[in-house]
């Protein structure tokens, strides 16, 4: 399938003559970490434009998240300021639909470990087979961050764990006040 001539000319940088290359980070974010900040950081430097998509969810798909999607949007964007090709959306549905919404030739995905492999090799699969036009590339999560999850971060500030230099300060701050908030509830 060859892209259209309207994402062609959207895509398309007059100031530079060339066609820009925009690549898609998708994910919960729920809550960002160090992790998916390093992913973006370094991501960003590979592409000409990096575009943050929070995925919404689906009731019938995901189980309900800590921080509401505004909250992991503002959230994100404050972990990436600084990043000048960075933007930061919010989707709904599937990610590769999404993608060529926006222009995205690639989804960028991080790998932590071997697990995390097999799941991502199988999604890249998927959107192969429902995007031909959509590449994945996987970037390899620094060392220091290859053992965080968001998952993780969630449980252990629950149960009153530090999670500083595991997430951005903004974000232990917004755990911290959404975990006390529960308990006074």
């Amino acid at each position: 399938m060859r892209p259209s001539f309207r994402k062609l000319r959207r895509n398309w940088d007059l100031r530079r003559g060339e066609v820009l290359h925009i690549a898609l980070y998708p994910g919960s974010f729920d809550p960002v970490t160090n992790g998916h900040v390093d992913i973006a950081r370094r991501a960003a430097r590979l592409f000409d434009s990096l575009i943050i998509g929070i995925y919404e969810g689906s009731e019938r798909v995901q189980k309900q998240p800590l921080f509401s999607v505004e909250e992991r949007r503002d959230l994100t964007v404050i972990a990436l300021e600084g990043i000048p090709n960075v933007r930061v959306d919010i989707f709904q549905g599937l990610t590769v639909d999404y993608a060529r919404a926006v222009g995205a030739q690639t989804i960028v995905r991080g790998l932590r470990a071997v697990s995390d492999f097999e799941y991502e090799f199988k999604l890249a699969h998927m959107n192969r087979h429902l995007a031909p036009d959509v590449d994945v590339v996987c970037l390899m999560t620094s060392a220091q961050h290859s053992f965080v999850s968001s998952s993780l971060i969630k449980e252990v500030a629950a149960l009153g764990g530090d999670v500083s230099g595991l997430v951005p300060d903004h974000v232990a701050g917004a755990l911290t006040r959404k975990f006390s908030a529960m308990i006074t509830e």
